[in-house]
């Protein structure tokens, strides 16, 4: 199979969070009816009280694998929806009990596989993907596992044959999302589009899950300079899920693209008040500074690193993440350098070769930089960064007019891809 032979046309988007991974087990109600089996009953109650809920029914039933399973799961949806880490922590503990009394237990194997793709410990999560689907080969679920964490470690064509086989088993959001963004990978950006149209329809009475795909199809627009159309799907979002931070997030970078600093601070301040995710303290630090706050620039960068301290202490892996802020701010990059090589060796993917290449050249390292920068864009990805970073690897390599196509090629997708590199993308084009 080739990889542009993905099913029903799509390219997918790895659920990072998860919520949407696990194919609706945890929906409060879904537009093909809602769930069958133990929890059908508390379906109707609202987030707040099935957590509780679920929580009395271990402690009658200590030794119950369907409530322990579904009570790890509620866990990991609590840790998305506060960006609390010390939740993955609590399902962890009783996801692992559950495996303990039965050890073939399917909802805790995939709900211990969504939890290692949630901690970015992608070579766990891929043992419990392959474990999930020789336990069901006709479950879905264990299939976005699977093809999730061989995306994430780079085996691109069987991460995409396994999404095929997924939506072939059960046409959901999950399913469709993943096609969206494994379309979007290879550079078909319209059969992205329509993938990620097919998991909005999936998702309609499920108010989170519609949010969610609205603001990807806004991230898929925003990514190819679409501003009008990334701006009408995350205010659609807010409009479905009042305050939902990631939307919000998205309209902050729109606001900003439309020269709207002062709104861009105020939008990506309810983001952070809302989940202070290290991406959106990220970037109300940009914003700060953009504005000529570099005081509280300096305040949000800080916090930064107490958020990932956090994470890692609960179990999250943020080496590339961390490497990518470094590098982009110019802190220690040397160090940074080695944990982008750290990161790159854990997670041998695009972006694991993107921001080691970026990371080479920012450190000097030209020559070494090349051969990554060409790999991150093995896919044809079309990622106005990526193309920015091999412009400044061919810059690096003091070869400026293949450096400017490289530039303008990463503005005419999308000229506002970064609060700090558009600008020098900008300049060095001319």
């Amino acid at each position: 199979m080739t990889a542009r032979r993905l099913l029903v046309a799509g390219a997918a988007a790895v659920l990072t969070a998860a919520a949407l991974l696990l194919g609706g087990v945890l929906d409060r109600s879904s537009s093909r009816g809602a769930a069958a089996g133990p929890l059908a009953s508390a379906l109707a109650e609202t987030d707040a009280a099935l957590l509780p809920r679920l929580q009395e029914q271990v402690r009658e039933n200590p030794r119950d694998a369907r409530g322990l399973g579904l009570l790890g799961l509620a866990y990991e949806q609590r840790a998305r929806e506060t960006g609390d880490p010390t939740y993955y922590t609590k399902a962890d503990g009783v996801l692992r009990r559950a495996l303990h009394y039965a050890p073939n237990d399917l909802l805790s194997t995939t709900g211990l596989g969504a939890l290692a793709l949630s901690r970015h410990r992608f070579r766990d999560a891929l043992v419990l993907g392959r474990r999930a689907v020789a336990l069901s080969p006709t479950t879905a679920r264990g299939y976005g596992v699977l093809g999730d964490a061989l995306l994430e470690l780079g085996h691109y064509r069987q991460a995409f044959a396994t999404f095929d086989r997924m939506v072939s088993i059960k046409p959901s959001l999950s399913s469709y999302a993943r096609i969206s963004y494994a379309r979007e990978l290879i550079g078909d950006v319209r059969g992205a589009a329509a993938a990620m149209r097919l998991a909005i329809d999936a998702a309609v009475g499920q108010p989170e899950a519609l949010a969610w795909s609205h603001t990807q199809l806004g991230k898929l627009f925003w990514s190819q300079g679409r501003i009008v159309s990334a701006a009408r799907e995350y205010r659609t979002a807010l409009a479905v899920r009042h305050g939902y931070v990631y939307a919000l997030d998205g309209l902050a970078q729109v606001e900003a693209a439309l020269g709207h600093v002062r709104a861009a601070v105020t939008v990506e301040h309810r983001a952070v008040d809302g989940i202070p995710l290290p991406q959106f303290v990220a970037s109300l630090g940009d914003l700060d500074r953009l504005s000529g706050n570099d005081a509280a620039a300096r305040r949000q960068y800080a916090l930064i690193g107490a958020i990932r301290r956090l994470l890692r202490a609960n179990g999250v892996k943020t080496d590339l993440e961390t490497a990518l802020f470094d590098v982009d701010h110019a802190i220690q990059l040397p160090q940074a350098l080695l944990l982008a090589r750290a990161a790159r060796a854990d997670r041998p993917s695009i972006d694991g070769d993107d921001v080691l290449a970026w990371a080479l050249a920012r450190n000097g390292r030209c020559t070494e930089a090349l051969p990554y920068s060409e790999r991150a864009l093995r896919l044809g990805t079309r990622d106005a960064t990526k193309l920015f970073h091999r412009g400044m690897v061919e810059r690096c390599l003091g070869h400026p007019e293949a450096a400017k196509k490289w530039f303008r090629r990463a503005l005419a997708l999308n000229p506002h891809f970064s609060l700090l590199w558009a600008p020098v993308a900008k300049r060095y084009a001319a």
